[in-house]
């Protein structure tokens, strides 16, 4: 997970070069803890806003700033034991751990694994749901065939192996889920780049 990636005015984040949006989820309250700096409970941070999906990554952008704090980018490939809750008093949610997106000139013992979730306290998740764990599978599905014994990886997801067109075309739509699809990219001649997002290994962790 990063802090605060590019966003354009009207809030929605800058894509990568070849990424895709698959949809945007408003009315959620995201949660995430051991954030440096940041909070007053160990650097817990709660906030509502908007989620959006991509083919690589999924990105928070708050409605309103938190100590500072605009957007969480959260790799696709970073995320792992991620489970959808239903609890019988409170609102439907999704759990999980993020791990931190490491700068290059820096230990991963130095940065903690998140705990995250998504609340959604607005509507059903019944279109949100099946697309974000499909596309979780894909991207990991995707990267284990790819999985080279070098210490160069491939895009972990490039457009052309992208399963995303299919997934939007076969998509269950919730009318009680206020989730909206992109049918048509916002925005195609982004040149941002990244760098390449490569899963955590076991014995990296803290």
């Amino acid at each position: 997970m990063a802090l605060n990636p590019q966003l354009f005015p009207n809030g929605m984040p800058v894509p990568f070069v070849s990424e895709m949006f698959v949809l945007a989820r408003d009315g959620v309250e995201f949660d995430v803890d051991k954030i440096p700096g940041a909070g007053s409970h160990g650097g817990r941070i709660k906030a509502k806003g908007i989620i959006y999906l991509s083919n690589v990554r999924m990105v928070f952008v708050a409605k309103n700033p938190v100590d500072g704090i605009v957007a969480f980018d959260m790799p696709l490939l970073y995320i792992n034991g991620e489970k959808f809750n239903q609890p019988i008093f409170h609102c439907n949610n999704i759990s999980g751990l993020v791990d931190p997106v490491v700068p290059a000139d820096q230990h991963r013992a130095l940065y903690s694994t998140h705990s995250f979730k998504i609340i959604f306290k607005e509507g059903g998740c019944g279109t949100f749901i099946p697309l974000f764990f499909n596309l979780i599978a894909s991207v990991r599905q995707y990267n284990q065939r790819a999985s080279a014994p070098t210490e160069s990886r491939v895009d972990p997801l490039p457009v052309s192996q992208a399963p995303v067109d299919e997934m939007m075309r076969h998509a269950y739509v919730d009318p009680n889920d206020p989730t909206r699809i992109f049918l048509q990219q916002p925005n195609t001649d982004s040149q941002l780049r990244r760098r390449t997002y490569q899963p955590q290994t076991d014995g990296g962790h803290v």
